[in-house]
Order: C-alpha cells, then sequence, then structure tokens
C-alpha cells in the first residue's frame, strides 16, 4: 500500500512538472526570466507613475485621466495624456492585460519614452504601440524611428516617412484580426530587446520592427479618448526575443 501511495505520487508529481514545461514551451516563457517579473501596477494606487496632463497645466483641480478603481488601473480617456513610468527600461517583456469598457475607441502603450510633449505639445518622444480598436498592435514613430518589413506598403511612400508633425509616422501592423470583442479581456505582449521591438495581440505576432532610434525609455499609457482598464501590467528582464 505504501509503495502503491508512493508510486502514485510521484507519478503525480511528473505529470504536473510536465505539465508546466509543456505549458511553458508551448507559452514560449523564459523560466528563469519568468522569475524575474515583477507588476508595475500595485492594485492600490500609482506609486512607480506620474501623469503629463496639458490640461491640468491650467486646471489644476481638475480631474486626473488616470485612476485605480476595484484593484484595476483605468485611463479614462479625458482630459488626454499620458501616465509614464518614474523609471526608465530598457531589455524586457512587458505584458498588459486590457479592456475598453464601454465604447471601443483610442488608447497606447508607449516604450522608449523620453522627452516630453515632443509632438503635438501633448506626446512624449516614444515608440507608440497602438491600441486603437481593430488596429492593435500597429506602430506610431514619436520623434523615435523603427523599421520594419514591406516599410512601403505599410507606411507609403518613402518621402513622406518621419516621426514628426505631418510625416508618415503611422507604421500597419501584420493583422488586424486579433483582438477580442468590446468588453473582454486582450492580452498584449511587447518585447523591447536593444534596437527591436516585437508585439504580440491575444497570441498572434501583430508587429516586429528593428533598428529603432532608441534602446531605453520610460513606458507610458495613453488616455486618448476612451475608458480601458488595465488588470495587468507586468515586466519581465529578457536577453532574447521570443519567437
Amino acid at each position: 500500500m505504501i509503495a502503491r501511495f508512493t508510486f502514485a505520487a510521484v507519478a503525480a508529481a511528473v505529470a504536473v512538472a510536465s505539465a508546466f514545461a509543456i505549458s511553458a514551451v508551448a507559452d514560449n516563457v523564459h523560466t528563469d526570466d519568468a522569475a524575474k517579473t515583477k507588476s508595475l501596477f500595485n492594485g492600490k494606487d500609482l506609486t512607480g507613475w506620474h501623469a503629463d496632463i496639458p490640461h491640468l497645466d491650467e486646471h489644476p483641480d481638475a480631474e486626473s485621466a488616470f485612476t485605480v478603481r476595484d484593484g484595476k488601473l483605468v485611463s479614462l480617456g479625458t482630459p488626454a495624456g499620458h501616465l509614464i513610468t518614474d523609471d526608465a527600461h530598457a531589455n524586457y517583456r512587458l505584458a498588459v492585460e486590457y479592456r475598453f469598457t464601454d465604447k471601443p475607441g483610442n488608447c497606447g502603450v508607449l516604450v522608449h519614452a523620453s522627452t516630453p510633449r515632443t509632438l503635438y505639445k501633448m506626446f512624449p518622444k516614444s515608440i507608440e504601440v497602438q491600441m486603437h480598436h481593430t488596429n492593435a498592435g500597429d506602430f506610431w514613430c514619436i520623434g523615435e524611428d523603427i523599421k520594419v518589413e514591406n516599410m512601403e506598403k505599410r507606411r507609403g511612400p518613402p518621402e513622406k516617412w518621419g516621426a514628426t508633425e505631418g510625416k508618415a509616422r503611422r507604421i500597419l501592423n501584420l493583422t488586424d484580426g486579433s483582438e477580442k470583442p468590446t468588453g473582454q479581456w486582450n492580452a498584449m505582449t511587447i518585447e523591447c530587446l536593444d534596437d527591436q521591438v516585437k508585439v504580440w495581440v491575444n497570441g498572434d505576432l501583430v508587429n516586429h520592427g528593428t533598428a529603432c532610434t532608441a534602446k531605453k525609455g520610460q513606458i507610458a499609457i495613453q488616455a486618448e479618448g476612451s475608458e480601458v482598464e488595465f488588470r495587468k501590467v507586468e515586466l519581465t528582464p529578457i536577453t532574447e526575443l521570443s519567437k
């Protein structure tokens, strides 16, 4: 009886370990990296972040565009602006889970952010990973630039490319069919390694840029017209890109 119990226990342990290994491979997660994962949002307040909202310059008593509600970080959409990490980061995987709470609209995550209000007196110098509904995963160049395959098809004529006002700053993603219906949670993963930025939405590879003009910077969340909830904002150091 004891031997049979011991064998069963060992078999169960092996099964669990095998299932974990299969899951890790399926999710393409490096377990050594995963052990270093940290949440950038503590679920209680906005410690570690600061808001940059131009409207508050002249209306300091106005409501901020960012708050915490029911354990979630919320971008209220207005007044327009950004919630920016206090610290700069490089070589990381950023895992974000988000959903539009009402009507789908616009939002985004900015990586390699630096100089505030570089563009249109609003946007910090950065590469934006778009969350606009049906366009999640597009790149927008904001004072920084990046290259992708099939650039002319995805960005337009080369003579119009640029990272400043009036230039062709948008780079289309690889697929627009990866988002879930409004109200459901989406998972966006952004990997930044040296001069590369790679993006997945709900497991689909949606963009991969190289030769980025920035390799590190702050991370920012936008308020751009629509209310969006974030229940996960986690950062993991990496030494290689996922496939």
